[in-house]
C-alpha cells in the first residue's frame, strides 16, 4: 500500500494569488485597467488585509501589475525583455552556483544559434546586410586595441543575426545568453589569442547570409560555436594543469 501523502493546508495569501492570476490570466481585467481596492478583494474573498497585500506583491514581482502609493493596482504590460529580466538574476545565481550549467548552456546556443542564422539567411534584406557589415566592422576596429568592446562588438554581430528573424523573442534570448556568457564565461566569446579566427569565421557567416545560403550559414555558424567551445575547454584544462 502506498503511504498517504499529508494533506498541507495552504496560505490564504495563496488562494488569493490563484484566484487573482486566474481573473487575470482569462482577461477579466482589460488593458491597463485597475484592480479592485484591498478592501473590495477582502470583501470579495473573505480574508483579512495581510493575504490581499501579500498577494498583491507577488503579482507585482511576477510583472503582472504596478502598485503605486495611495492608487489602486493597475494591470501591467511586460514584454518580452521585461519577462527576461525577471528571470535574469536567478539565471546568474545558477551559473554562478551549478558547474553542469556551462555545458547546458553552450549546447542550448549552439542549437539556438543554428536554427537562428538559418532564419536569418532566409530573410535577409540589404539593411539587415549593412547592420552585420557595420557590426563586423567595429569588432574589426577594435582588434588588438579593446578587448572590452571586441567582445561586445562580437555580442552585437550575434544579436543583430537573431533581429534579423523579426522575432523579438529570438532577439530577447539571444541578448540574454550572451549577456550571461559574458558575465560568467567570457572565454566562449573571447578567445584571447584567437580574435583573428573570430573575424575570419564571422566573415564567412556573413558571406552566407548574403548568399541566402541557409545551409551553409547553419554550417558555418555550427563551426564557429565548436571550434570556440573547443578552444575554450582546451585553454580551461591548460590552465588547470
Amino acid at each position: 500500500m502506498v503511504a498517504p501523502q499529508k494533506i498541507t493546508r495552504r496560505k490564504l495569501s495563496d488562494e488569493v494569488f490563484d484566484r487573482l492570476l486566474q481573473e487575470i490570466e482569462t482577461g477579466a481585467y482589460g488593458a491597463d485597467a485597475q484592480m479592485p481596492s484591498e478592501r473590495e478583494l477582502m470583501v470579495a474573498y473573505g480574508v483579512g488585509r495581510p493575504a490581499v497585500r501579500e498577494a498583491m506583491q507577488r503579482l507585482e514581482k511576477l510583472g503582472l501589475i504596478t502598485i503605486t502609493h495611495g492608487e489602486r493596482a493597475r494591470i501591467a504590460h511586460p514584454s518580452i525583455a521585461d519577462v527576461m529580466q525577471q528571470i535574469d538574476h536567478a539565471a546568474r545565481h545558477v551559473l554562478a552556483t551549478q558547474p553542469q550549467s556551462l555545458k547546458q548552456l553552450q549546447d542550448a546556443r549552439v542549437f539556438f544559434e543554428v536554427g537562428m542564422v538559418r532564419e536569418a539567411a532566409r530573410m535577409a534584406e540589404p539593411a539587415d546586410i549593412q547592420r552585420l557589415e557595420e557590426a563586423l566592422a567595429r569588432q574589426t576596429a577594435f582588434l588588438d586595441r579593446d578587448a572590452g568592446r571586441f567582445v561586445a562588438a562580437d555580442m552585437e554581430f550575434h544579436t543583430v543575426i537573431a533581429a534579423i528573424t523579426r522575432n523579438v523573442i529570438l532577439e530577447v534570448v539571444s541578448r540574454a545568453m550572451l549577456q550571461w556568457l559574458s558575465a560568467f564565461h567570457s572565454g566562449l566569446l573571447h578567445w584571447k589569442g584567437h580574435e583573428r579566427i573570430t573575424l575570419e569565421e564571422h566573415r564567412l557567416i556573413l558571406d552566407a547570409i548574403i548568399a541566402h545560403d541557409e545551409v551553409g550559414a547553419a554550417q558555418t555558424m555550427r563551426d564557429h560555436l565548436q571550434r570556440s567551445r573547443g578552444l575554450f575547454l582546451s585553454q580551461a584544462v591548460e590552465s588547470a594543469s
